[in-house]
């Protein structure tokens, strides 16, 4: 039985350390810890939906991808449009990989808020931009990836509501797909909860809208990436509809180093 419990132990510490997921959020200027997936009992009353592992989920079509297998959370961030959010992870590894950003309005509590249905959109999002030639899709320094933004620096991801936003209930999803291994895909998301405030009325048409699992598929190209392969276009496209900026001209992206 101690065995048993020891070897548990270290497949916990094993996925923490090869793994990561966002661990706390700074939402206009105020502080607010993520969820503890491997210590529930530190972590019950925060905005994050609660989670059950770090492990990657590895299927574009895995219900799990909504928001890692995360059902609900006891508190709720405040924010206006135009406030900045900022994800922090603890730790990061991969250097290769697109850092994206949704939004889901729910239509009424969270309580009865699911994310089902296409109603997410992106705000933000972070791609590759190597030239093909000394920087490569699989080129780990420099690398040309955003993600690799958070393998160094203080591991933070900053995005901004976007302005004229309606007010209401949002499901805030950070996701990163890690594509560092050939043809194997591995998604990372997790869901926070903020009320918007404000009296916006914008909101995102459908041609920035999609459905999560849905957005896209499990051999698509900049899915299922032949990363080593220097002999294919040295190029990516973030998958998902285009990001949506709301009646601001401004970019929707600000990393904090």
């Amino acid at each position: 039985m101690l065995t048993s419990v020891f070897g548990s132990f270290a497949l916990l510490v094993g996925g923490a350390a090869a793994h990561g997921a966002v661990t706390s959020y700074v939402i206009a200027g105020k502080n607010y810890p993520g969820y503890q997936g491997f210590s529930p009992s530190n972590s019950k009353n925060v905005i994050q939906w609660q989670w059950s592992d770090y492990n990657p989920v590895t299927s574009a079509t895995d219900s799990k991808l909504r928001c890692n297998g995360g059902k609900s959370a006891t508190e709720v961030a405040t924010a206006a449009p135009g406030d900045s959010i900022s994800a922090t992870w603890s730790q990061w590894t991969h250097s290769q990989g697109p850092i994206l950003v949704w939004m889901y309005k729910c239509s009424g509590a969270f309580s009865a808020c699911d994310g089902s249905g296409a109603g997410w959109f992106k705000i933000d999002e972070g791609g590759f931009s190597g030239d093909g030639k000394t920087v490569f899709l699989d080129t780990e320094r420099p690398s040309g990836w955003k993600i690799a933004e958070l393998v160094g620096g203080n591991k933070q991801w900053t995005s901004k509501i976007p302005q004229g936003l309606a007010p209401g209930n949002y499901l805030v999803r950070h996701e990163l797909i890690a594509l560092h291994q050939a043809n194997s895909p591995q998604f990372y998301p997790e869901c926070a909860q903020v009320a918007i405030s404000g009296s916006g009325t914008a909101q995102p048409d459908s041609s920035y809208k999609a459905a999560i699992p849905g957005y896209c598929s499990q051999n698509d190209a900049n899915i299922r990436v032949s990363i080593n392969d220097h002999s294919i276009p040295q190029t990516y496209k973030v998958p998902g509809p285009p990001v949506w900026k709301g009646t601001g001209a401004s970019k929707a992206r600000a990393f904090s180093a």
